[in-house]
């Protein structure tokens, strides 16, 4: 197999891409598109503990406390004892992350819309689609006959 055809350079290639240019539309806001990403979570749900917000954010917990501590030292969020259980801890947006959000929103919303004029509206959707339904065998020891069936190859 030619190296060109290895899946997983190509999805890191294009998501160093990706990645690369959202952090360019976000920085006159402070922030890189993993920080937004956190930003945009935490609003939404009001907060959340580490393993919640990991969760949705699809990462493990050590990652999104490693993505978190630059915003914390920045004052962008604050981990508080949760209101409900004394004993877990709930990151939260400070109003000064609020307000960051707030400038960020209309750089990401344009980053949006410039990839879309760049690569079509269809596309677009369409590559999310695929990326949300794309499945690999976490467990490479495991034969391929044991994943799910009905994927393409």
């Amino acid at each position: 197999m030619a190296l060109e055809d290895c899946h997983c350079m190509s999805l890191r290639k294009a998501a160093r891409g990706i990645s690369n240019f959202y952090d360019a539309m976000l920085a006159p806001a402070g922030v890189r598109a993993t920080q937004y990403s956190i930003l945009a979570v935490l609003h939404q749900l009001g907060g959340a503990s580490i393993n919640d917000l990991a969760a949705r954010l699809d990462l493990d917990r050590t990652t999104t406390g490693k993505n978190m501590r630059p915003l914390a030292h920045a004052g962008l969020i604050e981990v508080v004892p949760s209101p409900t259980d004394g004993r877990s801890r709930v990151a939260q947006l400070t109003p000064q992350g609020t307000a960051t959000l707030a400038a960020a929103r209309p750089l990401w919303q344009r980053a949006q819309l410039e990839f879309e004029r760049a690569n079509g509206a269809t596309f677009s959707r369409n590559l999310r689609r695929t990326l949300s339904a794309l499945k690999v065998n976490p467990d490479p020891a495991r034969p391929s006959s044991a994943r799910s069936q009905g994927r393409h190859s």
